[in-house]
């Protein structure tokens, strides 16, 4: 079976419109949103858009699902984390309650699929953290193949004898130094990372026209406002208490 994983859209409906494009070229047997599509400008159409799919759509809850569902939609949205909580609950109206059921995992042909890790909906896995601490995060899991989210950055780790760890990276806020929608393709258990492009000027106007506060912060990292992708790593392990302060943040030249 072919999958597609599109994990981290963050409402980045331009981003995502790109990929879709792409399986409407070549089509596949599913597709798993790994979490956090809600957390950004177009909550509600991101939705909209993937509910409208004809293949079957498998929806899995990131720590935005889970914020956007406990904010309160009728306090003033900030610029700031707690901001894109309230912004997505405001958008999604009632639309918000079917994120309840959401699973944080799911088991599907053979994978597992998850935002963070299978236990946990934060849970920071990086390109630098070490076998033994992933392995130690998938021992309960029988799946081979775990397939996640949530750092904005792709990378397959065969992490032991037993366990792959696969990040599909970000659709709509990729931290890899350069442009594209990121996502993955697992054909047949076999994990496949994928890039679309798509023109950056013409979704930032998209994007900015919704009025969603505090944007040019929330597109710190991204394509948008690139930052050097090894710095934000060393920014996420420090944040897990694994790694050092990373310094500066570096933009690529």
């Amino acid at each position: 079976m072919r999958i597609a994983v599109l994990a981290d859209i963050h409402g980045n409906l331009p981003a995502l419109r790109a990929v879709l494009a792409e399986l409407d070229a070549d089509p596949v047997a599913a597709i798993v949103v790994a979490g956090d599509q809600v957390a950004g400008p177009f909550a509600r159409a991101t939705l909209e858009v993937l509910d409208s799919r004809a293949e079957p759509v498998h929806y899995i809850s990131g720590n935005g699902e889970r914020e956007a569902v406990a904010a309160d939609p009728d306090a003033p949205p900030g610029g700031d984390a707690s901001g894109t909580a309230i912004w997505a609950a405001r958008d999604l109206g009632e639309r918000r309650t079917a994120l309840r059921g959401w699973p944080i995992r799911l088991s599907f042909d053979g994978v597992c699929f998850c935002h963070g890790s299978p236990r946990r909906d934060d849970e920071i896995v990086t390109r630098a953290t070490p076998d033994a601490v992933i392995a130690e995060m998938l021992a309960d899991t029988d799946e081979r193949l775990v397939a996640g989210g949530h750092t904005h950055q792709q990378m397959i780790r065969a992490v032991d004898t037993d366990h792959v760890y696969a990040n599909a990276g970000s659709v709509g806020l990729p931290f890899e130094g350069r442009p594209g929608a990121f996502w993955m393709l697992v054909a047949d258990g076999t994990p496949h990372l994928r890039v679309s492009p798509y023109p950056l000027e013409a979704a930032r106007a998209e994007l900015a026209a919704t009025g969603f506060p505090g944007l040019d912060d929330f597109l710190e990292g991204s394509p948008f406002d690139p930052l050097d992708p090894d710095w934000v790593t060393a920014l996420f392990e420090h944040g897990s208490g694994r790694g050092a302060p990373p310094g500066e943040p570096r933009r690529p030249a």
